[in-house]
């Protein structure tokens, strides 16, 4: 794409303090979105994904760097601008029923953001934008006075969402979700994101532990392992040419749609990392089958080795098909 990226996140960590020291979250973290791009956010669990995206559209604080919107740094802006950024930027959480007022009906719970930023003077416009909102994500008018516990948990994720479009955003961090739903539901939710990008223009952060579902819906493809990004390439360059030693693992462990297919287990050693201290050097070398002593003591920059593909690995111009050439 052409022109100035939506996003651009540099240098950006997150750290949290405790009794054994500071963890790291986010590490050191740099990218880009360009407008109407999805990109998606895998890793293990505990990796940062999470916390990188509550940061990005500060929800978290950052312990250091920069988030440029549009051309300007949103972390330096006073608390009174944040809030009308929070027009522009939205995030939909994880688990469907926690993050809704148990109290509240459907329609009172999408219409909470459109209060908060006194969107309309009456109840009639009001509660039109709220059919609006509840078409466009599936939810049948019935549904107007119902409250979460009545729902299924798809219902409950189409709410989220609802709530998250309410303010026309421009950009928008999907924090896993469609993990606490079961695989037909996905489906459903998944097309239903497409869609709306389509149709809206949309730009999407979609975080997820799931390779198959990222692919369904990403762009490009970014790899985090305990805080910083390893991999970064266009979605189809992730699954057919992956060159870091973690990527190739975490695709491995993708079952096969048949019957009789095996597919080549890259098996990791050893545990992760604490992020109250990670290592010197590369931080999954422990792990790599391909380390060298290069890799425990220098640590290895996130760069361009196609154009579009960027890998943090010493030897990612010598992986081929899973072996360094010697």
């Amino acid at each position: 794409m052409n022109g100035r990226p939506l996003v651009d996140v540099r240098h950006l960590k997150k750290y949290f303090k405790t009794p054994k020291g500071m963890l790291h979250a986010v590490d050191d973290v740099s990218f880009s979105i360009d407008r109407g791009e999805t990109l998606g956010l895998v890793g293990e669990s505990g990796c940062g994904k999470s916390t990188l995206g509550r940061a990005m559209i500060r929800l978290l604080d950052a312990s250091g760097g920069e988030v440029w919107f549009d051309g300007e740094d949103i972390m330096k802006y006073s608390d009174a601008a944040m809030k009308a950024m929070r027009k522009r930027v939205q995030i939909v959480f994880q688990d469907p029923y926690s993050c809704l007022n148990p109290r509240l009906s459907v329609a009172e719970l999408i219409a909470e953001p459109l209060i908060v930023n006194k969107i309309f003077r009456t109840r009639p416009e009001m509660n039109a934008r709220i059919k609006e909102l509840m078409d466009t994500v599936g939810l049948a008018e019935r549904l107007f006075g119902v409250y979460p516990h009545e729902l299924d948990g798809g219902r409950r994720q189409r709410i989220g969402i609802a709530r998250s479009l309410a303010l026309k955003p421009e950009f928008i961090v999907l924090d896993e979700p469609v993990s606490a739903l079961d695989v037909c539901i996905q489906a459903q939710i998944l097309n239903l994101l497409n869609n709306l990008k389509k149709e809206f223009g949309y730009t999407y952060v979609f975080i997820s532990h799931n390779l198959s579902v990222v692919k369904h819906v990403s762009d490009r493809i970014a790899v985090m392992y305990l805080g910083k990004m390893v991999e970064l390439a266009g979605s189809r360059t992730i699954f057919q040419d992956p060159l870091h030693p973690y990527t190739q693992a975490l695709l491995s462990a993708i079952p096969l749609p048949k019957v009789d297919a095996v597919r080549d287990r890259i098996i990791l050693e050893g545990d992760v990392p604490s992020p109250i201290e990670p290592p010197e050097g590369c931080r999954f070398a422990g792990r790599c089958r391909h380390r060298q002593e290069r890799c425990r003591t220098q640590t290895p920059e996130l760069r361009e080795i196609d154009p579009g593909h960027a890998v943090a690995c010493h030897f990612a111009r010598n992986l081929v098909q899973g072996e360094v050439k010697k």
